[in-house]
């Protein structure tokens, strides 16, 4: 029995590193096939505008809808609190904190990877049960460059573009919120948000965006293209895509989080 249980975790380690190894392997072969394809003129535009489009008409009103409340719903919780203790003035500055650095980020991510990532799984994963993918190799053309390198590209660019939307409608959420329903002063609150509030906060927010809309598209790719077993393996890995980049996204949150309180302290003015 415990030579069973052995074997079966040894299995699942090695299945890990198998994966982690995939996954690395397409992640480099995405950064060379579209930087060279793009040197050669050979880059998929029309396809990449079409995972732009999709990836904007699934993510943009999730994302907006999430924010507002979001921006708002922290301005209550700590206004409640600091108008407790005579400190209502730094709202804004815990809002600035949070919502530029880490609800904004983390907020397109969420939700780039539920609507845009599950759909560039399942589209992968259809076209990889119909041997599609398979097909492709056997003409000699890489899917890497027809198929992975214009979803990453797109979902970069669209992750960078929603990160700055999230985070103006949540801080124009809060601001109503702290004016109008906490009754304070849009003068404190914009003083605190100016006094606490700099320059890589929006550098720290936008790199975030970058990386998690990278991570989310790589691993909805890598789920799509290893895709088995008929709709039922497409399902599967769907929600595989989803669970993993959720988790692989917060993991990389806290790491990115504490590197940039080292490398720039919090602003105490």
């Amino acid at each position: 029995m415990d030579r069973a249980e052995d074997a079966s975790v040894g299995a699942y380690l090695l299945g890990l590193l198998d994966s982690f190894g995939t996954i690395s392997s397409l992640v480099l072969d995405s950064l060379v096939v579209t930087v060279t394809s793009v040197i050669r003129g050979r880059f998929a535009w029309r396809e990449f505008l079409d995972q732009c489009w999709m990836l904007i008409s699934v993510s943009f009103l999730p994302t907006i809808f999430i924010a507002v409340p979001f921006g708002a719903v922290i301005v209550l919780e700590v206004g409640g609190l600091a108008s407790q203790v005579g400190a209502t003035s730094f709202t804004g500055a815990v809002d600035a904190l949070t919502t530029v650095r880490e609800v904004a980020p983390i907020v397109t991510a969420l939700i780039l990877s539920g609507a845009g990532g599950s759909a560039i799984c399942a589209d992968l994963g259809s076209r990889t049960i119909r041997d599609e993918i398979s097909a492709m190799e056997v003409m000699g053309v890489s899917p890497v460059e027809r198929l992975v390198a214009p979803r990453l590209l797109a979902g970069v660019i669209v992750a960078v573009l929603l990160n700055g939307i999230v985070a103006f409608a949540g801080l124009l959420a809060a601001y109503a919120a702290d004016v109008y329903i906490l009754k304070g002063t849009s003068g404190g609150y914009l003083e605190a948000f100016s006094s606490f509030a700099q320059g890589a906060d929006v550098i720290e927010s936008t790199l975030k965006a970058f990386l998690f809309g990278f991570v989310a598209c790589v691993l909805a790719c890598f789920k799509g293209l290893n895709a088995r077993r008929g709709p039922v393996g497409v399902g599967l890995a769907v929600n595989q895509s989803v669970v993993v980049t959720g988790l692989a996204l917060f993991t990389l949150d806290l790491v990115l989080t504490q590197i940039f309180l080292v490398i720039v302290p919090l602003k105490v003015p």
